[in-house]
């Protein structure tokens, strides 16, 4: 009996997660721009907040002074040097795979933002009374949530091979 992440290691069930985590991205996306304001906190929890704003640039608004075609380009290449990986790496790698799955789906989610809106939508806002951190959304989260399974993949891959 396999497991959800030996499964991911197939094109198949992987190609399922990154459509079910796009369609999650999007209809949180779409009901932002219809429920929240534009620049305005909507305190949930304390240091939590719900905040509509844009993002003409790539992660924590980098790059937001260059060309979307640029930014767009650039998505693209990481969706396909990801792919690359996913295609190059052992089937033993599970938790690798799931993050390359985790990486494209959050890549492709921005990126239709950006052929959808001209910019990505950000809403999560986490703060202090002396610091905030970047607005991000949910694909974002899915980028570093990916990235975070293939170091810990490669962590307990290393263990292993010293065993």
């Amino acid at each position: 009996m396999t497991t959800f992440l030996e499964r991911l290691t197939r094109p198949f069930p992987a190609f399922v997660l990154i459509v079910l985590m796009l369609i999650f991205d999007q209809a949180i996306k779409y009901a932002v721009e219809l429920y929240l304001p534009l620049n305005e906190a909507v305190h949930v929890v304390p240091m939590l907040a719900l905040y509509r704003t844009y993002n003409l640039g790539v992660a924590f608004s980098m790059l937001s002074d260059t060309s979307g075609w640029f930014i767009v380009t650039l998505r693209l290449t990481i969706v396909i040097f990801v792919l690359w990986l996913w295609h190059r790496t052992g089937r033993e790698h599970h938790l690798a795979h799931l993050g390359f799955a985790l990486i494209i789906a959050g890549a492709l989610g921005n990126l239709i933002d950006r052929f959808l809106y001209g910019h990505v939508i950000d809403y999560i806002l986490f703060y202090t009374q002396t610091w905030s951190f970047a607005v991000f959304n949910l694909a974002d989260s899915l980028i570093t949530i990916g990235a975070g399974f293939i170091l810990l993949d490669e962590v307990l891959a290393h263990r292993r091979s010293k065993e």
